[in-house]
């Protein structure tokens, strides 16, 4: 935890950084300030701290002013000798009003409060908040494929599919049945729009599924050759020698 103090009584300075390690030695006092405007160029130039010690009363000035100069919104434990500001002060990003002389009991209090309270004021990780969004809900992989033969239209379910195939720029599907339809599309735009978990690039021109496979044999070169369930077909499934590790990550499951 980084505080900063702001009090221009050099005593009770003093107090406050002998209490704040007697309470906690990780704490690190960044620094220690006297008057409001050494306090609002430090904010402006240095990083904000995890929490700020501040006496209302400063030598030039009270010490909200600091904040109608700056653009801190670090929770902030004050201490003073008055009782009057305390409204004024809880209007701000205050976790305690604590009344001179500051005791260890009151400043322990203090501290254990703003634990408890620390997640309120902790900057939110929106970046991986909304990769998690994304991973959870946004991924909507196809379920089926419109594909033709001649002239006649047929929707393939995604379960149904052995794998799909590109021929020049003829891009089709084979199921499980061993037929074969056309579709409009490109791999490149099936890698997209496909379950990952399900379907597995396997070289340039075949993706194939994962409930298709039966076997898998060592082929030449390093390669791996596929085997599918119940299909003939005249194409090779080979695996390309740089996809073979990618494919037994795959195929055992992630």
């Amino acid at each position: 935890m980084t505080v900063l103090i702001v009090e221009d009584e050099q005593l009770a300075q003093e107090r406050l950084q002998a209490i704040l390690r007697k309470c906690d030695p990780s704490i690190n006092i960044v620094a220690c300030l006297e008057s409001v405007e050494e306090t609002v160029k430090w904010l402006q130039t240095k990083t904000h701290p995890d929490l700020i010690l501040l006496d209302i009363h400063l030598a030039d000035g009270d010490s909200f002013e600091i904040f109608k100069r700056t653009s801190t919104q670090k929770p902030v434990i004050f201490t003073t000798a008055y009782e009057d500001y305390a409204l004024e002060a809880f209007k701000l990003f205050s976790i305690d009003y604590i009344l001179k002389p500051v005791t260890s009991v009151s400043l322990a209090a203090a501290l254990n409060k703003y634990r408890n309270l620390s997640s309120a004021f902790r900057p939110h990780n929106y970046e991986a908040v909304m990769e998690k969004v994304k991973e959870n809900y946004l991924h909507f992989y196809k379920d089926r494929f419109l594909a033709k033969v001649g002239k006649r239209l047929f929707a393939i379910e995604a379960n149904e599919v052995a794998f799909f195939s590109a021929d020049n720029k003829i891009v089709s599907v084979t199921n499980k049945e061993g037929n074969r339809f056309i579709i409009n599309t490109t791999l490149e735009s099936l890698e997209k729009e496909i379950d990952p978990k399900l379907f597995f690039r396997i070289n340039r021109s075949i993706i194939v599924g994962i409930t298709a496979l039966q076997q898998v044999k060592p082929f030449v070169n390093n390669r791996l050759k596929l085997y599918l369930k119940n299909i003939n077909t005249p194409l090779d499934l080979v695996i390309s020698r740089e996809r073979v590790a990618a494919f037994k990550d795959w195929a055992g499951g992630y």
